[in-house]
């Protein structure tokens, strides 16, 4: 799988109450992946879904010929955490977006080139987190 990422800073969004229940604990970024969604569909890059998966929300852009999609999350370290911990607000949380490609077994053997629409669609978020200017980029925590 090709993947590509950003880490960042806002105060754009917050963790909302029990979301975790959703995907698993300490894995946040609704209010990202919803943000995320509203701003591809406006540049048209698709009908984009958000489904959320065990490692926090899943922006689904297309399923065919192969899933590509945009992680978003909350970046936490279950080593320094536990579930029962006060969550972090606004600023004190880095957000990731991961961008990432995967073709089905058999695209896979058939040779399935993703790395066109993995770096297209990155650059098309990265325009998007730059033009926001309560967006801060981080360096890979």
């Amino acid at each position: 799988m090709i993947q590509k990422q950003l880490w960042f800073k806002t105060d754009l969004f917050d963790i909302e109450p029990e979301e975790d229940q959703e995907t698993n604990p300490l894995c946040f970024g609704r209010q990202l992946a919803n943000w995320v969604k509203i701003r591809l569909d406006e540049e048209s890059v698709g009908r984009a879904e958000i489904i959320p998966e065990d490692w926090g929300w899943c922006v689904v852009v297309q399923r065919k010929p192969y899933l590509l999609w945009v992680g978003c999350v909350s970046v936490h370290d279950y080593e320094k955490s536990a579930s029962n911990d006060r969550l972090p607000q606004g600023q004190d949380i880095v957000w990731t977006c991961i961008v990432a490609a995967e073709p089905s077994f058999l695209r896979r053997l058939l040779g399935a080139d993703t790395k066109v629409a993995v770096e297209s669609l990155y650059k098309k978020l990265k325009q998007i987190l730059v033009a926001e200017p309560a967006i801060v980029f981080v360096p890979q925590p």
